[in-house]
């Protein structure tokens, strides 16, 4: 990943923007002279050709619309998906920009109420899916303090072309999809009022991997190293005792897949959203012989009740 999308894709967007709209009305950022002042040339989808004089600059974002989409709007709470081009504008130089192919455009989540990188959320709110823009952001609110991290000067100007591909579905509230018959071995599930209640078969704690489908969704697969809205009980076999449930909270819980124990990750990716799996994580693909907390001890074997609500 390129060093500018990094920093994108850890960051959450900012701005108290209410009731947006289409490209030109009256809650989407105008144009200015810096934001007009660039040429881009090309197709939707494709690298642009750009002209632009070094030394723009802008007290607060400007925004110009060079193709207009006839797609949703963006609104607060979406996920859209990317593709960019992206200038210094003090210097007038290119920094970087993504690849334009099928499978190259970065997820971003719009979340006004975030506190940094508030001028791409200025420029992307109310545009509409298939729209090329032109954004001229101050520093002030685009990189910040990670400035230096994305090699840009802290009072630089940041000029991005982005081609603003397609906008993530909405998390599901629950599974859903096609129910699939439990496996012999595995502890029974049953849910009441929308939460789960595992019971476990008698005998020897297991082992050994493995996983069970109660739910088969249709939605989108997940990928390894996506970022995933999933709602989970963990449970730990050995003393039948529930260690920590997105459940019981009401909410669920969103995370990378490169950032959880490999026995709930190898669960997740593959699966298609809006299915509930139940997987079997021994010790060796969960904590080991560390364990975690007072709940889990080394060499628990742990289950996890998962629903797949999204993809981000």
């Amino acid at each position: 990943m390129s060093r500018i999308a990094s920093v994108l894709t850890v960051s959450l967007v900012a701005l108290a923007l209410a009731g947006c709209s289409a490209p030109g009305g009256d809650n989407c950022i105008p144009s200015g002279s810096a934001s007009s002042a660039v040429t881009v040339e090309g197709e939707f989808g494709a690298a642009p050709a750009i002209t632009l004089e070094k030394g723009l600059t802008v007290t607060t974002t400007e925004r110009s619309v060079v193709i207009a989409g006839t797609g949703a709007a963006v609104a607060n709470g979406d996920t859209i998906t990317m593709d960019y081009t992206l200038y210094n504008g003090t210097t007038g130089l290119e920094i970087e920009k993504s690849e334009y192919t099928e499978s190259s455009p970065i997820p971003y989540p719009i979340d006004t109420a975030a506190t940094s990188f508030v001028g791409l959320a200025k420029a992307v709110s109310c545009t509409t899916v298939g729209s090329r823009i032109v954004a001229v952001i101050p520093n002030a609110e685009g990189f910040g303090a990670q400035a230096a991290q994305a090699g840009i000067g802290v009072d630089d100007t940041l000029v991005f072309i982005i081609d603003v591909t397609s906008i993530a579905p909405k998390p599901l509230a629950e599974a859903t999809g096609t129910p699939v018959e439990p496996l012999e071995g595995f502890p029974e599930v049953v849910f009441t009022d929308g939460n789960p209640t595992v019971t476990f078969p008698a005998g020897a704690v297991p082992t050994d991997y493995a996983i069970e489908t109660l739910i088969q969704g249709d939605g989108t697969v997940v990928a390894d190293g996506a970022n995933v809205v999933v709602n989970y009980e963990g449970v730990n076999w050995n003393t039948g005792e529930v260690f920590d449930s997105s459940f019981d909270r009401g909410e669920p819980a969103e995370f990378s897949t490169s950032g959880v124990i490999q026995g709930f990750r190898d669960a997740l990716v593959g699966q298609k959203v809006g299915s509930r799996v139940v997987v079997i994580i021994p010790s060796d693909l969960g904590y080991g012989d560390a364990g975690s907390g007072d709940k889990i001890k080394g060499g628990d074997t742990l289950v996890f009740v998962i629903d797949i609500l999204g993809v981000k």
